[in-house]
């Protein structure tokens, strides 16, 4: 079962990626777009690869994904989630190295709702005595 296609999905806050793994040369193309393209910022791409880091295999794979909803940082992170659970679908010896590292955790951190009678989630209106 070692090398073969792997396919998950990643969450975080209102961003989805779906993640398709293929062994290859270290591809990792963003909805149709080089990785460096999608994500200008140097600590986001640093962020995606993180989970190929911490198993020893960057460059053994070639990584398509698509992803939507959410702003960049969602986006990172649940790329990286995906990413993460696509090496572990591969191969049960991923797990620890990717659990050590906390990679395997989904972000459970969301926007809170807003509340009526209140400017935001938990904002006050102003109080005015008199």
């Amino acid at each position: 079962m070692h090398t073969h296609t792997s396919t998950a999905v990643g969450r975080r806050k209102t961003s989805v990626a779906r993640v398709i793994m293929v062994p290859g040369t270290g591809k990792i193309t963003v909805n149709r777009r080089a990785l460096e393209n999608f994500f200008p910022l140097e600590t986001l791409r640093a962020d995606v690869v993180k989970p190929l880091e911490a198993t020893q295999s960057t460059g053994k794979f070639d990584v398509r994904v698509n992803v939507e909803g959410g702003g960049s940082t969602g986006q990172a992170g649940a790329i990286k989630l995906g990413i993460a659970r696509a090496l572990v679908a591969l191969s049960e010896d991923n797990k620890p190295p990717l659990r050590a590292a906390g990679l395997l955790t989904r972000d459970p951190r969301m926007v809170e709702r807003k509340k009526y009678g209140q400017k935001k989630a938990r904002k006050r209106f102003q109080f005015s005595k008199r």
